[in-house]
């Protein structure tokens, strides 16, 4: 009687770990590209919290080709030349428009250009906090905003001051030991600690600070919910912005 010869076991086993294979390759290629372009990261960030969402930036290539085109002096030393002048100003465009702010009827952001950069001034308003009450626990707007920021900052290799502004009247409980002035020194390093885990280099944090409700706003009433806000300058230069000053000093006391 013959012998029965053995089956030959199939190769599927092969084709299943050539598939997983390219599939980590796959993974690999993305992950690296994504290393080299933030945005990637935004856009997958924004379509994991609403797939559905219309109203996402799609002008991010345009403004990248804009900012280029107008960084004619890549050392941006010159900050008053009208090359770097139109480098920021497409640089604060493609902010707005990556927050998709552009048309809202009360900016929840100011940009303004100065001879070192950038000066932000970030809202806390109550149709659009970026902390829950008066607490240093981000609100979702919070955490978005700061994290495109955080990639702003890396991409563009800007050194970042931070500042805290509370209004006058807060009512912070029954510890009279925690004042405005813990509050906003406590809101600016929670800020950084945020932006230094998305994208930030810590060494680019240059100077973070507290002042209370000491700095109102010009024109402002010091109750205003105007003056609940994050101040960021981003600076080219390692030139520190000076802080605007609040009032005139009073005169001390005759001996």
């Amino acid at each position: 009687m013959a012998k029965k010869k053995h089956e030959h076991h199939g190769g599927a086993w092969k084709v299943a770990y050539a598939d997983f294979v390219t599939s980590m390759m796959a993974l690999f290629l993305v992950l690296w590209i994504a290393n080299f372009r933030p945005e990637i990261l935004v856009y997958t960030s924004l379509y994991f919290k609403d797939p559905t969402n219309k109203s996402w930036p799609t002008t991010w290539g345009v403004m990248e080709k804009e900012i280029q085109a107008t960084r004619k002096d890549a050392s941006l030393q010159d900050q008053t030349s009208e090359e770097n002048q139109g480098f920021l100003r497409a640089i604060s465009r493609e902010f707005n428009r990556l927050l998709n702010v552009v048309n809202e009827d009360k900016q929840p952001i100011d940009i303004t250009i100065t001879d070192d950069g950038l000066k932000m001034q970030i809202y806390n308003r109550t149709k659009k906090p970026l902390f829950k009450d008066n607490t240093t626990e981000f609100t979702d707007w919070g955490t978005f905003v700061f994290q495109n920021l955080a990639w702003l900052v890396e991409r563009y290799n800007f050194l970042v001051y931070l500042e805290g502004h509370t209004p006058s009247g807060l009512d912070l409980g029954p510890d009279k030991n925690y004042t405005d002035w813990e509050l906003s020194t406590d809101r600016a390093n929670a800020v950084r600690r945020l932006l230094e885990y998305f994208a930030m280099s810590p060494d680019k944090m240059k100077r973070v600070a507290g002042f209370g409700d000491s700095q109102p706003l010009p024109n402002v009433p010091p109750d205003s919910e105007e003056n609940q806000r994050i101040t960021v300058s981003l600076s080219l230069t390692q030139s520190a912005p000076v802080p605007a000053p609040s009032a005139t000093p009073a005169p001390a006391p005759a001996p």
